[in-house]
């Protein structure tokens, strides 16, 4: 006798009783970017993002407001500041964007789970990550301005904070900040394997972000790298992160499955701009399956190890796609 798979792939009932994976409501994390402007209704779609804005407060909040009931657990805020600066000041600022948007969100929807993205490019006038000096990405300098910014976020209301930025030392640094001023239960969500992948484009037209001079590949890691995957995540871990993360997510999965692999936490991935919108061109040019590829991209984030996903088609999932 042989064996026969299909026998459980014949109707559909039996497929779903068996499958192994699935994605959920709760497994997924919107990210919005908002924008400091006196049009509090601005709203502009991203040219390399079909169906992604960029977001004035109330926009935002409209925008929320028609996703939250559908079952929208979580957004993770990406703030495009007025004015910018070699310091990145606005990301620090009490009044800042994303410190204002925080607290309007939490007060319209305080079950809603509002993660922030913690890191100076948005507001450097330069796009770089962190303080420069003399053409040069200054690493401990930077590590104060990062524990203020996610200080600042948790003060406004922020439920868990996200540094992005990958310098060394700074989940050490937010934490004990964190802790330092009673915010013992705030959870930190590291970027802790951020790869200087070429798939963050459309997301730099999003937020506004572009170096303007050189590249990330000093501070984000090298793409041919694995192994300095588990030692990344390991420091952040021993530092205090609570979730680690893998950024990008499907050219990384043989990353998230190894993490998955190593340790216990919590684990993320990001499915970025260039993941999101390399399916929306195909789809428009007619040559694939939208929610279908879709589905199966999220799916298998999921397979690979994935306990959380942050991606830009949360919403059309939630609206269209709740099957998996």
């Amino acid at each position: 006798m042989f064996f026969r798979g299909r026998r459980l792939r014949s109707k559909t009932y039996l497929r779903d009783m068996v499958r192994e994976t699935h994605l959920r409501a709760e497994d997924l994390i919107q990210p919005y970017f908002v924008v400091e402007t006196e049009d509090k209704n601005f709203c502009k779609e991203i040219s390399s993002m079909p169906g992604q804005y960029q977001l004035g407060i109330d926009a935002l909040l409209k925008k929320i407001g028609e996703i939250y009931p559908l079952g929208l657990k979580a957004i993770i805020l990406f703030g495009i500041p007025e004015k910018k600066d070699e310091v990145g000041s606005s990301a620090y600022n009490p009044d800042g964007v994303v410190q204002v948007a925080v607290k309007e969100v939490k007060n319209k929807f305080p079950e809603l789970i509002v993660v922030t993205d913690v890191c100076l490019c948005e507001y450097t006038s330069h796009g770089h990550c962190g303080v420069v000096r003399e053409g040069k990405v200054l690493n401990d300098q930077t590590l104060n301005l990062l524990s203020r910014t996610a200080l600042s976020h948790v003060r406004a209301g922020a439920d868990m904070v996200a540094p992005s930025d990958m310098m060394d030392g700074r989940i050490k640094m937010i934490r004990e900040s964190l802790d330092q001023y009673g915010f013992y239960n705030i959870p930190i969500m590291s970027y802790a394997v951020k790869y200087a992948s070429s798939f963050y484009g459309p997301f730099r037209e999003a937020a506004e972000s572009a170096p303007q001079f050189g590249d990330r590949k000093t501070y984000q890691m090298d793409p041919p790298n694995k192994r300095e995957a588990i030692r990344e995540a390991k420091a952040d871990i021993e530092e205090g992160a609570d979730i680690i993360m893998v950024k990008p997510a499907l050219p990384y999965l043989d990353i998230i499955t190894t993490l998955r692999q190593k340790f216990d936490h919590p684990l993320a991935a990001y499915q970025v701009s260039g993941e999101f919108a390399q399916i929306k061109a195909a789809a428009k040019m007619g040559w694939l399956d939208e929610k279908m590829v879709a589905l199966e991209s999220l799916i298998s984030i999921k397979r690979a190890g994935a306990d959380i996903i942050l991606s830009y088609f949360t919403e059309e999932f939630l609206k269209n796609w709740q099957e998996i």
